[in-house]
């Protein structure tokens, strides 16, 4: 289903808001992954949006983002409940890795729910297609990462792709009147 008139703000928009909305994300960011200042960010987990590319269809716009949804690893042992450090004994592992994949998978899906079904998108809380509703329709394949950089960032990865409603009205491009053939 595609919304109309979106542009790419609106799009952008509507996923940091999203990602805001959402009890468990802790922060949000737009841009390349490796431009994230991890030595200040101090709030995790993070929502991070990656654009892509956009591409057109006969009378569509469909914006192509990489979701990252990540957490720290620590090593510390005294931030950790009973379960998960019972977990840690069990798997003998030194750190919270397991339990970083596990919650930022759950938010991962969370957030491709409330794109294909949810009117928590609607500031009127209606279902109206005019209201500020995206949808996706797509399968998809969600990935574990974790990158070194200062710290060891985990999480998952997924592309989605917001399909928006695109008439590409020429009556309304700033150009003059001028022909540019010869």
């Amino acid at each position: 289903m595609a919304v109309r008139n979106k542009s790419y703000n609106n799009v952008v928009n509507t996923l940091c808001r999203l990602g805001e909305y959402h009890e468990q994300i802790s922060t949000v960011s737009v841009g390349d992954i490796f431009d994230i200042n991890l030595e200040k960010m101090e709030k995790f987990p993070l929502l991070h949006i990656n654009p892509t590319n956009v591409t057109t269809g006969d009378s569509t716009l469909t914006y192509n983002f990489q979701i990252f949804i990540a957490d720290i690893v620590s090593n510390d042992m005294s931030t950790q409940t009973g379960q998960q450090l019972l977990l840690r004994k069990l798997l003998n592992n030194k750190n919270n890795q397991q339990e970083i994949w596990n919650q930022t998978l759950a938010i991962a899906t969370d957030f491709i729910g409330m794109l294909r079904h949810s009117s928590r998108q609607s500031l009127a809380r209606v279902d109206d297609i005019n209201a500020p509703l995206y949808f996706t329709t797509e399968q998809f394949t969600i990935e574990p990462f974790q990158e070194r950089f200062d710290n060891l960032l985990t999480g998952w990865v997924f592309n989605i792709g917001i399909q928006v409603m695109n008439d590409f009205d020429t009556c309304t491009i700033p150009v003059t009147d001028k022909g540019a053939g010869y």
